[in-house]
């Protein structure tokens, strides 16, 4: 009987870790997995080490700090001295998986990395840490694992999981009717991140910018994506003075059916690239974490769709950019001016062809079975 242990960090990672986790069982049925994840993981039947209620802090602290150092202490000694895996995928987390990874590597622990850090992004000194102790990258995106090999990493390329996990474009007629969105008005979505510190720095300016939208096009309404990991509490203190429609647990069907997005950068923009909705992506954060950033990246820019196509299609609003003008400004274009919108749309449909076709998580599960299942 093989022993699994995965390491999420965070709501996305253990969504992906669920999926593999599912194809696994297709193929090795008497795995025993166990991890640090959420209710998707549990749900797929892994029981959990622990679960992220101090893993999704952003930012530093003494408190995260020590949670995160007791935490890796624990879950290394569980597993060089208790449940003994024949194998841990970490997945995305990249701080806490690849300290991690150091100790479990001394401890003759093999580690594969599912969703590796984004080391071409920033911190690039990161893929000597790689190289030193993790067994096998498996990557997620094309221009990944030439870059890993040219280190001597042994990578394998699974696709990205959005291509096989997006749900289909919902109806947009009934989907409207559902959440009583007028059907002769433009619908424009803001998705202001899933972290508590996200809202903080964005929901006010987003919903200015709504305002302000809405006060001058009357043929516009909003509505406000709810991240499922979050409480209504977290929400509702920024919603008092509006009358704008919050729908949560339905992120990709409220992507699908939306005219324009506004978007706090992350993956939600890759989603919505490949359901080709137009963008703007808007971010900002505490000074202090923005010096860090650009003393640390190694590209200029933000967005997934962006990186991918290697050139500026989604327009990238950061830091003191982040006003009701600029916001405004780019969804009118998006919006109104057509021949743009059109080109818009086509570049996305550029930058999902990129993407291979691949089931990410069915890739990854054959490559965790040939490696433990298939040997004796």
């Amino acid at each position: 009987m093989k022993k699994l242990f995965i390491i999420t960090g965070e709501y996305s990672g253990d969504i992906h870790a669920a999926h593999v986790v599912t194809e696994l069982k297709k193929l090795c049925p008497d795995v025993v997995i166990e991890g640090i994840g959420g209710e998707n993981l549990k749900n797929a039947g892994v029981k959990l080490f622990s679960d992220h209620k101090k893993m999704s802090a952003v930012g530093i602290s003494p408190a995260i700090i020590w949670n995160h150092i007791q935490l890796g202490k624990r879950v290394v000694d569980y597993l060089e001295n208790v449940f003994k895996p024949d194998l841990v995928l970490c997945i995305d987390y990249g701080a806490f998986n690849l300290n991690v990874s150091k100790f479990l590597k001394k401890a003759g622990i093999k580690v594969f990395y599912y969703i590796p850090p984004q080391v071409w992004a920033s911190r690039k000194w990161r893929i000597n840490t790689i190289k030193k102790y993790i067994d096998k990258v498996l990557c997620i995106f094309p221009f990944e694992k030439p870059m890993y090999e040219h280190y001597g990493i042994d990578t394998h390329y699974c696709g990205h999981p959005l291509v096989s996990q997006l749900e289909p474009k919902v109806d947009k007629e009934m989907f409207f009717k559902k959440h009583g969105f007028d059907v002769n008005k433009k619908l424009v979505s803001v998705f202001p991140g899933s972290r508590v510190f996200e809202l903080k720095q964005l929901m006010k300016i987003f919903i200015k910018s709504a305002k302000n939208l809405q006060k001058n096009h009357p043929d516009l309404q909003f509505c406000i994506s709810h991240a499922p990991n979050l409480s209504d509490d977290v929400y509702n203190k920024y919603l008092k003075d509006t009358d704008f429609k919050v729908i949560k647990g339905e992120n990709q069907a409220l992507l699908s059916c939306s005219d324009a997005l506004i978007l706090a950068s992350g993956t939600v923009a890759l989603e919505a690239c490949l359901y080709q909705v137009p963008m703007i992506i808007a971010y900002r954060g505490p000074w202090i974490f923005y010096f860090i950033y650009l003393m640390v990246r190694c590209i200029k820019k933000v967005s997934l769709p962006n990186i991918i196509a290697d050139r500026m299609i989604v327009p990238e609003i950061i830091q003191k950019d982040v006003t009701v003008q600029n916001i405004s400004y780019q969804i009118e274009k998006i919006l109104y001016n057509n021949s743009y919108r059109e080109d818009y749309i086509k570049q996305l449909g550029e930058v999902k062809e990129l993407l291979s076709d691949k089931n990410s998580s069915q890739e990854a599960a054959k490559i965790i079975a040939d490696e433990f299942c298939n040997k004796s």
